[in-house]
């Protein structure tokens, strides 16, 4: 029986783990990466690329290694709790190396068109049009597994700032980011209290002469390292701690961990309560 065929779309951590189900499956992956490696979000450049995510130098990731780990594959113990994105991506190396992944991979080809083959009802085949060196190449698959991530394109909504035009500074979205050298003796303002956000804030405050960090509500704080020094998430996200938030309900867990995170400081005293109860972050720094 012929194997069916899967375009991956992408060469980043899903692609990688995509191209590896398809095999265990007895699928026959075919990866396109628009790029000369993989990586993707992960793979530093000092320069952001049209139409691939983008991180700044300093970038360390938020999830523990023990939680963001392959369940096939665990991250070498010599390795901290939160890594570099240079040792994030020194894994994912790894990890393809180890299952032999970089041959399904065409690289330097880009995906130009997906659609549905006119017998798509029947045969629930997809035509793929890519293009390589100039060169367009048309293909049939039998599935579309899409792998591009999700922070490819900056979101800079310049008419929520009245007046922007006049401004005579430096603005720009933190896709653009790269390290605090420029900001020395100067007055920032970050806008947004995400991830980057809050990483951007603490690094510009050592060379800027100033710095705000501006949002429009408040957010509960998470730090990464959490009792006797170990990662928080892990803490946080066991069998004993799940087990008890179906016995307690929602309430009483949300006022365990609001309690836990206002012990290294107070939100509402610093202004960051949220009108929404802790359950519903997001891990940040």
């Amino acid at each position: 029986m012929t194997k069916k065929r899967i375009a991956v779309i992408g060469g980043g951590v899903s692609g990688l783990s995509s191209i590896k189900c398809c095999l265990e499956e007895g699928l026959e992956p075919v990866c396109f990466e628009r790029t000369a490696d993989i990586g993707g979000l992960w793979r530093f450049q000092e320069n952001a690329e049209e139409g691939r995510a983008s991180i700044y130098k300093s970038v360390i990731i938020n999830t523990s290694k023990e939680m963001m780990c392959f369940s096939d594959y665990p991250i070498p113990d010599h390795y901290p709790n939160f890594m570099h994105n240079a040792q994030v991506l020194e894994y994912f190396r790894m990890y393809a190396k180890e299952f032999d992944l970089l041959k399904y991979i065409r690289f330097k080809t880009t995906v130009c068109t997906v659609k549905k083959r006119p017998d798509f009802s029947t045969s629930g085949q997809w035509e793929v049009v890519t293009e390589s060196e100039g060169k367009k190449e048309t293909d049939v698959f039998d599935g579309v597994m899409v792998c591009t991530g999700h922070h490819t394109n900056a979101y800079l909504p310049l008419e929520s700032f009245p007046g922007i035009e006049k401004f005579k500074g430096q603005y720009f979205h933190s896709r653009h980011y790269k390290n605090p050298e420029g900001f020395a003796g100067k007055r920032v303002i970050i806008i947004g209290i995400g991830n980057s956000g809050v990483d951007l804030a603490v690094e510009i405050s050592h060379t800027a002469k100033q710095v705000f960090l501006s949002t429009r509500r408040g957010t509960w704080l998470l730090n990464r390292v959490g009792d006797n020094g170990y990662p928080f998430d892990g803490l946080l996200s066991n069998r004993l701690k799940h087990f008890m938030s179906k016995i307690c309900g929602q309430s009483l867990a949300n006022m365990y961990l609001e309690r836990r995170m206002n012990q290294r400081f107070d939100h509402e005293m610093f202004g960051l309560k949220p009108k929404h109860r802790a359950k519903n972050i997001a891990l940040t720094e």
